[in-house]
C-alpha cells in the first residue's frame, strides 16, 4: 500500500463533479510585471490538467486563489487576480469569467450564471482579511459557492487559512487536484529514510529560522547536509568566522551552535562553504573569490566560491535521495549564479531521486537548465519541508 493510499483523500477523478459547481483552491502566488502580465506560466501549467477534468465533465468550475501579501483589507491592483484570468484563458483557449470580489451578493450571481463547461476566476482571496484569519464566516460565504471543493493548492496548504482549512470543514464532497496528488506521491519517498539509506539534503536561502523545524528533524535521518545562501553565514559565525558584512541572524546563532553540535554527535556530516563569490553589494559587477580566513570587512559574499562547489560536488558521491530547498547564491545576479547552477547541474547528474522545493529553487533549477531532470520540483517550499515534518499538512488533513 503506498502512502497516498493511506491518507484516505480522494483525487478530483474519483468524485461524482458532471455539472457540478466544483469550487478549485490552486496557488497563483506568481508575480506579474509593471505591465501586469504573468511572468512565470509554470505553476498554473500545473493546474491545468485538474481544471480540465473538470470541464471534461461538464462542471462549473470557480477558481479562488491568492497572490502576494496585500495589506489587510486592502485592494491593490497590482495583486489583482485578473492578469491571472487573462493568461488562464490562454492556456485553455477559452473564455473565462473574471469576477471583482471572492465574495458577495455578486459573486454569487455570477456563479448561479455559470452554464456547465464555464470558468469563474474569483478576485485575490487575500484582499479579505478574513482568508488569513481563517475566518469561519467567511468560509460559509465560499461555501455558498461551492458543491464540491477541490484543493490543488499544495504550496500554500500549509497554512490554517480560510479557502484550504475553513472552508472544506464545510463541504461534504471534497477531495486534491491532480497538483496536490503528484506532490504528495514525490514527497512521500522521503518519508520514512534514515541514516544509511543514501538521505542527503541542500538547504540554502537567507534565514535560519525559516529553515530550524526542518534542520532539526533531519539530523535524525539525513546522512550529510549541504548548507548554502545566506543562511550559511549564520553557522559560519557560530563557528567564529567573520565575513565582513555578509548578513548574519543574531538571534540564530546559539541554534546555529546547536544543530552543529547535534550533528556531530550523530555522525551527520554539515558542511558549510570554505569560500564565497563577494562583491561591494548585490549590484556590483566587480567581483571576487575569498577564503573564509581571507574575507575583507568591507565586503559581502553573494554565493558560494569554487572550491565550496568543488567540494559541495564531491559530496554527493554515494546519494540516492535528495532534497534541495533554497538557493545556495543571488542567482538571480549573473555574477552570483555559477555556484547554484554548477550544484544543480552535477545533482541531476548523479543517480540519485532529486527533490527541490520552492518557487526560488524552481527559479534556479530553470535558470540552470535543469528543471525537466529533477525527480520532482515542488510548488511549495514551506509546505514541503512541513509535509516532511509531519507528514502531512492541515489542508490535506481536511480533506479526509
Amino acid at each position: 500500500m503506498s502512502y497516498l493510499d493511506t491518507l484516505n483523500v480522494k483525487c478530483v477523478n474519483e468524485l461524482a463533479i458532471r455539472e457540478k459547481r466544483v469550487f478549485i483552491r490552486t496557488d497563483f502566488n506568481i508575480p506579474v510585471d509593471e505591465k501586469g502580465v504573468v511572468t512565470d506560466m509554470d505553476r498554473i501549467m500545473q493546474t491545468v490538467p485538474t481544471i480540465k477534468h473538470a470541464l471534461e465533465h461538464n462542471a462549473r468550475v470557480i477558481i479562488a486563489s491568492h497572490t502576494g501579501t496585500p495589506e489587510c483589507g486592502d485592494r491593490d491592483a497590482a495583486y489583482s487576480l485578473e492578469p491571472f484570468a487573462a493568461a488562464l484563458a490562454t492556456i485553455l483557449e477559452k473564455d473565462i469569467y473574471f469576477f471583482e470580489d471572492c465574495v458577495g451578493m455578486g459573486a454569487q450571481q455570477m456563479v448561479r450564471d455559470l452554464k456547465p463547461g464555464q470558468i469563474l476566476v474569483l478576485e485575490n482571496l487575500r484582499f479579505s482579511e478574513d482568508e488569513k484569519k481563517n475566518s469561519s464566516s467567511f468560509a460559509r460565504e465560499l461555501a455558498k459557492m461551492c458543491d464540491i471543493y477541490i484543493n490543488d493548492a499544495f504550496g500554500v496548504s500549509h497554512r490554517k487559512e480560510a479557502s484550504v482549512n475553513a472552508l472544506p470543514m464545510l463541504i461534504d464532497t471534497k477531495g486534491m487536484g491532480f497538483l496536490m496528488k503528484k506532490e504528495i506521491e514525490e514527497l512521500s519517498k522521503l518519508i520514512g529514510l534514515k541514516r544509511g539509506d543514501g538521505f542527503y539534503s541542500i538547504i540554502g536561502g537567507s534565514k535560519v529560522s525559516d529553515k530550524i523545524s526542518i534542520i532539526r528533524p533531519m539530523l535524525e535521518v539525513v546522512d550529510r547536509i549541504m548548507i548554502g545562501g545566506e543562511m550559511a553565514f549564520t553557522f559560519l559565525a557560530a563557528k567564529g568566522v567573520k565575513l565582513g558584512r555578509s548578513r548574519i541572524e543574531e538571534s540564530c546563532l546559539s541554534v546555529a551552535k546547536e544543530i552543529i553540535k547535534g550533528a556531530e554527535a550523530r555522525g551527520v556530516e554539515l558542511l558549510l562553504p570554505v569560500d564565497h563569490v563577494i562583491a561591494n553589494s548585490i549590484d556590483s559587477t566587480e567581483t571576487a573569490v575569498c577564503s573564509n580566513s581571507e574575507f575583507p570587512s568591507e565586503m559581502t559574499a553573494f554565493d558560494i566560491g569554487p572550491e565550496t562547489l568543488k567540494l559541495y560536488i564531491s559530496k554527493l558521491e554515494g546519494c540516492r535521495e535528495l532534497l534541495w530547498n533554497g538557493p545556495v547564491g543571488a542567482f538571480e545576479h549573473d555574477a552570483f549564479a555559477k555556484g547554484g547552477i554548477g550544484l544543480a547541474k552535477a545533482v541531476v547528474n548523479t543517480k540519485a531521486h532529486t527533490v527541490a522545493g520552492g518557487g526560488s529553487s524552481a527559479a534556479l533549477m530553470k535558470k540552470a537548465g535543469v528543471k525537466d531532470k529533477f525527480s520532482h520540483i515542488s510548488t511549495g517550499g514551506g509546505a514541503s519541508l512541513e509535509f516532511l515534518r509531519n507528514n502531512t499538512l492541515p489542508g490535506i488533513d481536511v480533506l479526509k
